[in-house]
């Protein structure tokens, strides 16, 4: 990698988006928790300190030891960033009177400064603080203003060091793309090299010069991740890789035969292992989300280890892992909030005494496809939705049969099929249907019913770190409802999940 911006996290639920930002520059960035600071070689072009729920004015507020690294490269503080740079410097944090939350303009403006190029007058940010910089020193030069607060962005006299109060991540900054540019690029000097084309290109090579002469074996789930990564793999070296791909009898209806057929247009080698009555058996009886998840995790360890075992000569465990599943593995918080039993990192490896590969654990979901694109993969698996690891078994509530699964496979092929030919698919982030543990009485016919209720989910999101419930049109909801209840024998009632993220969660369990 020629060269990085690397963000240092202290806890903000923004940090991502930052990060996310600076990619969309073509500028490759690193998150690194504030505890755990990398090595800084020539490669490091910049740092950005991100934002925080804690208060600088706390005892154990998080803090890091700039010292080395102030004045010898370009810093910008964020939010509490921009707090902890100044306070460390003798600067006075306090508690606003009020809490600055939503919406803000700027004004007095230092236009001439290359953190505030282009930038325009009572330009529109987005302020989540509760502390403010009182003043500032000398040393300090003040470079924007609000209504409300004084001090909205600053510069460190004589280094490259700045703060901002707000959130230029956030889309309500309106001209915050702007300022990380001005950052990155016009004082950090980054090139904007770094693309699809650079990144495959660069990858390929790596899995060359890693892997050798060695076979690989990799789990295919149908989705873009592990697909993207069984191509660039495949690209790599050819048939010296072999994909497994197990119907645990949890996935969509006819998804199995569907995706195998699509991975045979790839010329991808893969091998379908059906192996439904072993995940109905460990499923047997177990109600609690988490052992649900355990039950299949251990199955599919045990299915896929046997299959492996069967190739010969395997050294490797490819893998399509993704950077936000390793930001979270080694999240400010510690893993064991953050981490579900069934998230790619861990597990697998160690039982398989194999060497893993994760070509994709820099990239975000949206550069996943972006890849992919570029690869030739056709979008029928690049503008798939994200799909829990645990299937259909998160979206029944409780336990597990052959019969509820079979239920749900027809509700949710209907909404899904319906939501394609209405054209709302693309719109739609994520969606789904939930089988509920509960019956309600309906009327069909002449005749009083007492049948399952299903839930329908549809959200919006750009990251799934936050999402919004879809809006789909209400004749669509109606049509789809009239169809799931005329088709799916054991349905008599449908409901929609108007719940966004947080605080609620995409998926129920």
């Amino acid at each position: 990698m020629s060269e990085k911006i690397i963000i240092l996290d202290f806890g903000s639920q923004y940090t991502q988006l930052i990060a996310r930002r600076v990619r969309e520059l073509n500028v490759y960035c690193e998150i690194h928790p504030y505890n755990k600071i990398p090595n800084f070689d020539s490669t490091v072009k910049g740092l950005i300190l991100s934002g925080s729920p804690c208060s600088v004015r706390e005892v154990k507020a998080p803090d890091v030891d700039l010292r080395g690294l102030k004045g010898k490269m370009p810093i910008l503080g964020v939010c509490y960033g921009a707090q902890l740079i100044a306070h460390k410097a003798g600067n006075e944090v306090v508690a606003s009177k009020i809490r600055e939350y939503g919406r803000a303009r700027l004004k007095e403006i230092h236009a001439t400064n290359k953190l505030m190029k282009e930038i325009t007058p009572f330009s529109q940010v987005w302020m989540s603080h509760g502390d403010t910089i009182a003043g500032l020193s000398e040393e300090f030069e003040i470079l924007a203003s609000t209504e409300t607060v004084n001090v909205a962005a600053y510069k460190v006299k004589k280094e490259e060091t700045y703060g901002i109060q707000f959130h230029p991540e956030v889309t309500h900054s309106l001209e915050g793309k702007t300022i990380l540019r001005n950052f990155v690029v016009h004082i950090c000097g980054c090139s904007q090299d770094w693309t699809p084309d650079a990144f495959i290109e660069t990858t390929i090579k790596e899995l060359k010069e890693k892997i050798g002469n060695d076979r690989v074996v990799l789990g295919l789930s149908g989705g873009v991740d592990s697909s993207v990564a069984a191509v660039l793999i495949h690209r790599a070296i050819k048939d010296k890789l072999a994909c497994i791909f197990v119907d645990n009898g949890l996935l969509r209806k006819n998804e199995f035969e569907d995706v195998l057929a699509s991975y045979k247009n790839m010329g991808l080698n893969v091998k379908g292992v059906d192996a439904r009555e072993q995940f109905y058996t460990a499923l047997k009886g177990l109600i609690d989300p988490e052992d649900k998840r355990k039950a299949i995790g251990k199955t599919f360890i045990d299915v896929f280890d046997a299959e492996a075992h069967k190739i010969s000569d395997v050294k490797w465990l490819g893998q399509g892992t993704i950077y936000p599943d390793v930001i979270e593995s080694v999240s400010v918080k510690g893993p064991s909030a953050t981490i579900k039993s069934h998230h790619n990192v861990g597990g697998l490896p160690d039982k398989m005494k194999l060497k893993v590969v994760e070509p994709l654990n820099t990239l975000f979901k949206d550069e996943v496809r972006i890849v992919g694109k570029t690869l030739g993969i056709e979008d029928i698996i690049l503008q798939r939705h994200p799909f829990p690891g645990p299937g259909l078994a998160i979206r029944i509530l409780g336990d597990i049969t052959k019969e509820k699964v079979g239920i749900l496979q027809e509700v949710d092929h209907i909404f899904i099929n319906g939501l394609k030919e209405k054209g709302h698919y693309k719109n739609v982030w994520q969606a789904g249907a939930i089988l509920l543990p509960i019956k309600s009485v309906g009327v069909m016919g002449d005749e009083r019913t007492y049948e399952n209720v299903v839930a329908l989910r549809a959200v919006t999101s750009t990251d799934g770190m936050t999402a919004d419930w879809a809006h789909l049109p209400y004749d669509f909801l109606a049509d789809i409802s009239n169809e799931i209840i005329n088709k799916v024998k054991g349905v008599n009632r449908v409901v929609y999940d108007i719940s966004s993220k947080p605080p609620a969660t995409i998926e129920w369990e």
